[in-house]
């Protein structure tokens, strides 16, 4: 039987695998009942998974990919022909009001005079006439790609005009216009009438989106080499972004309004992924991307008197290397299949055991100074039955004696590197659980939580209590949760909280009362273009703005239509996931409660199965995916002849060694999904329910540090809850989480020892979380503004004695309403009797 990745079936076991390729997927299978038989089919289960082989991916991980990259994305390839469009209406318009010369041509005086011309023109009735207008404004947002001969250029016009467009005005004219379409109930109507919806039915909206997007995108950038006056113009592009002016909501809230009311079935033909695009760029304008969110970490830290961080875990993260795959064949379903030997194996191991500490094996032998072996040795090392017996003795049952381990041959050592990247962090709660076991055991009762008085406990437990106290951490949650309980017992005391204003405040006020729609609307979407869901009759259609007009008729338009479909999905997915990774980031650091809020709708809306559906597939597939057809993306399509497609070129795809997007998005889906279960034990257990480990497991595959760092903290925290057999069969998985993985130092995580089985406590566990929630809410938005602890004057004299300013109509107009409510209506006080 041959393998897919070259190597043989009877190769020998323990020898270097095949040339297996990145995208290999697929497994043989058999049965093999003698143990070089299980060796023989774990060998070509290894080579046919592509995994040994796969390179690191040198990918850095940030708030957005590439300029050109970030801008290409907007448009899908059915948009293409648009550009001759847009370029036809301006050059139609620019002839008839400057003769003679080009726009790079123009000083910046007489180019700011002709966009005002055009904002003038953009206010007339005519539909047609202010869709030319757009266009004309669209072609210079773009880049005036007519008068340029390279990508470089298109892209630096584009910025420049983009920055001169919003000093005239242009993005609160195509705001209002924006109001307007989406306002447009005669438009909905038609679509709702239609039986397939196509670019035809969302070309003024796309217009309008294009606009904005191509403003905020190009104002956001930031680089040394721009004018001096265009920091002050970003600033106020900001703050006129965050801070609402004209309308009473921020802009975001519109783009999420928008994206409730297309879920809602009642906008089918709005182009949601321009809608998403523009929400994830004006989130990350107007609140800021990781490093602010590092800095505003540092800076709440310091304001709090908390101590500053450990370490910069960006900076952290991107120094980590990637670790070898684990085996994908010792999971637990495979690894019953001779329960017989692995009882031998594990009898074997308990005869080698000493009760000596295992750090002293460790500081004897010095092991972390040993260099790491090649790729195929430690691979090798994983692969084999000894290793998972000499692994499981050192970090499941214990240490072997030191004469043993100097027997061991070399590829068969565990290696470990020479500093655990994080340091470790121990809580409040933890240092008061410990100190409350040791009283009972030693002294018989409890102090509370009293963390200073260690009387009656022997040497070492004081010893212990220091090592935690000096790796004690304090979070922003932390002190935020206390300052709440607090002002819920002690109101009148505490008077009023102070509230800053900042972005983020704003944003959460401005979606308080409608967040849960918003929430279920992203995940509706998120669910169609997941690439795991199959269409369903009743499902959302989210290809508004990517299916042509006519559909493709020849085998190549199906092809590129195919990709085109498949790309559109990826970059809905990718802001998706971006969106709320920035949201739930910075309402976290905003205040615990909002970030509280936000999870449990997410939790609610059934957002864990969603993320585990999604990598539930071949994610190194997916992440080497080829649907992009370089030669049309922008800016290449607009200043390059376009080549003759053909079949072949398609399949090819480029030669990226793989898709920034999907790694993006891949990493996301999984800060999100730590970010929902951590310290939850009812959401830790539906990653256990949903059988989770199988599928993160299979996540490793992908060579990048960042994506297993995050896959690795998903496993360790249900990893006590997966039991021995499983912790027996993936000691590699468990090395690297040892590894790469934050320590908590009283954390059973490894051995399961205080497995907490409560299932009856997991509902009350979110229902108190809700309720402090609510209290929260209710306490800082439902009250009326100032007037929450004010007197009450309830003195008939003193209430009518007041003064009031009447306003001067009340004076004109007093004895007519005298006359007409008062003396001409008879008063009949039977009934007034009767009625009381």
């Amino acid at each position: 039987m041959e393998d897919p990745g070259g190597g043989d079936g009877g190769q020998a076991a323990g020898s270097p695998p095949g040339n297996g390729s990145c995208g290999g997927g697929g497994g043989s299978k058999g049965k093999q009942a003698s143990p070089k038989g299980r060796e023989m089919f774990k060998n070509q289960r290894r080579e046919s998974e592509g995994s040994v082989d796969c390179p690191n991916l040198e990918f850095e991980y940030g708030d957005a990919d590439e300029h050109g990259a970030e801008l290409s994305e907007l448009y899908s390839y059915t948009e293409n022909p648009e550009f001759i469009i847009n370029r036809h209406c301006f050059e139609e318009d620019f002839r008839t009001q400057v003769q003679g010369r080009g726009w790079l041509e123009l000083e910046e005086a007489s180019q700011k005079a002709y966009i005002m011309r055009l904002l003038d023109r953009l206010e007339v009735v005519n539909r047609e006439q202010r869709l030319k207008v757009a266009r004309a404004i669209l072609y210079l947002a773009q880049g005036t790609f007519g008068e340029c001969d390279t990508e470089a250029d298109v892209l630096h016009w584009s910025r420049y005009n983009s920055f001169l467009l919003y000093q005239m005005g242009t993005f609160t004219a195509f705001l209002e216009l924006l109001h307007m379409e989406t306002d447009n109930s005669q438009a909905c109507s038609s679509a709702l009438r239609k039986p397939a919806i196509s670019l035809a039915d969302s070309t003024e909206l796309r217009v309008l989106l294009s606009v904005m997007y191509l403003m905020v995108e190009n104002i956001r950038l930031e680089r040394e080499t721009d004018p001096s006056g265009w920091r002050a113009t970003r600033e106020t592009f900001r703050t006129e972004l965050t801070f609402p002016v004209r309308s009473e909501e921020p802009f975001a809230l519109l783009l999420f309004s928008m994206i409730t009311k297309f879920c809602s079935g009642l906008a089918p033909h709005f182009p949601m992924k321009k809608v998403l695009l523009l929400l994830w760029k004006v989130v990350l304008f107007t609140l800021g991307g990781f490093e602010v969110l590092q800095a505003l970490k540092i800076q709440k830290r310091a304001e709090l008197g908390l101590p500053p961080l450990a370490e910069d875990s960006i900076q952290v993260v991107r120094s980590m290397r990637a670790a070898s795959p684990p085996s994908y064949t010792l999971d637990l379903g495979e690894s019953q299949m001779a329960p017989q030997s692995s009882k031998q194996r594990g009898r074997r191991g308990r005869k080698l055991l000493t009760k000596q500490d295992s750090l002293d094996i460790y500081n004897e032998r010095d092991l972390f100074k040993n260099e790491e072996p090649p790729p195929e040795e430690e691979e090798e090392a994983g692969e084999g039955e000894s290793t998972l017996d000499g692994e499981l003795d050192l970090l499941e049952r214990g240490p072997l004696v030191p004469p043993l381990l100097s027997q061991t041959p070399t590829t068969e050592r565990v290696t470990f590197p020479k500093g655990l990247p994080w340091a470790p962090k121990v809580r409040q709660k933890d240092i008061e659980h410990f100190l409350e076991i040791s009283r009972n055991k030693f002294i018989g009762f409890t102090l509370g939580q009293d963390t200073d008085t260690l009387v009656g406990l022997p040497r070492p437990i004081h010893e212990s209590v220091k090592t935690l106290k000096q790796h004690k951490y304090v979070s922003i949650s932390d002190v935020q949760i206390k300052n709440e309980e607090e002002l819920e017992k002690c109101p009148m005391s505490l008077g009023e909280e102070e509230v800053q204003e900042t972005p983020c405040e704003i944003l959460y006020q401005a979606m308080l009362y409608n967040l849960p729609q918003y929430m279920i609307a992203l995940l509706k979407i998120l669910l169609a273009a997941a690439p795991t869901s199959k269409a369903k009759t009743d499902s959302i259609n989210i290809l508004a703005d990517v299916l042509p007009e006519e559909m493709p008729i020849t085998v190549l338009q199906s092809m590129k239509l195919g990709i085109d479909v498949n790309r559109h999905k990826e970059i809905i997915v990718k802001s998706i996931s971006a969106v709320l990774l920035l949201l739930l980031k910075h309402f976290k650091l905003n205040h615990i409660y909002q970030f509280e809020y936000v999870s449990q709708h997410l939790v609610f809306a059934n957002c864990i199965p969603l993320i585990l559906k999604f990598f539930n597939q071949n994610i190194l597939s997916y992440i080497t995916a080829k649907n992009s057809i370089s030669v049309l993306d922008y800016p290449s399509c607009t200043v390059h002849d376009l080549p003759d497609l053909t079949a072949e070129s398609l399949e090819a795809g480029d030669n990226n060694q793989f898709c920034w997007r999907n790694l993006f998005s891949c990493i996301n889906l999984l800060r999100l999904l730590n970010k929902l279960t951590k310290w939850k034990h009812s959401r830790t257990m539906m990653l256990v329910v949903f059988k989770s480990a199988p599928i993160l497991k299979r996540a490793l595959k992908v060579k990048q540090a960042m994506l297993q760092l995050y896959v690795l903290k998903l496993l360790k925290i249900q990893t006590k809850y997966l039991g021995r057999q499983w912790r027996k069969s993936n000691m590699k998985t468990m090395s690297a989480i040892y590894q790469k993985v934050r320590h908590r130092m009283n954390d059973d995580w490894a051995y399961g020892n205080d497995i907490d089985a409560r299932p009856w406590d997991f509902q009350a566990e979110e229902c108190t979380l809700r309720a402090n929630i609510e209290a929260f809410n209710s306490r800082r938005y439902d009250r009326p503004q100032d007037s929450e602890f004010a007197p009450v004057d309830n003195c008939l004299q003193s209430v009518l004695g007041q003064k009031l300013e009447l306003p001067e109509d009340f004076y004109y107009s007093y004895e007519l309403w005298l006359e007409r409510e008062v003396f001409s209506q008879p008063i009949c006080w039977e009934e007034l009797l009767q009625s009381h």
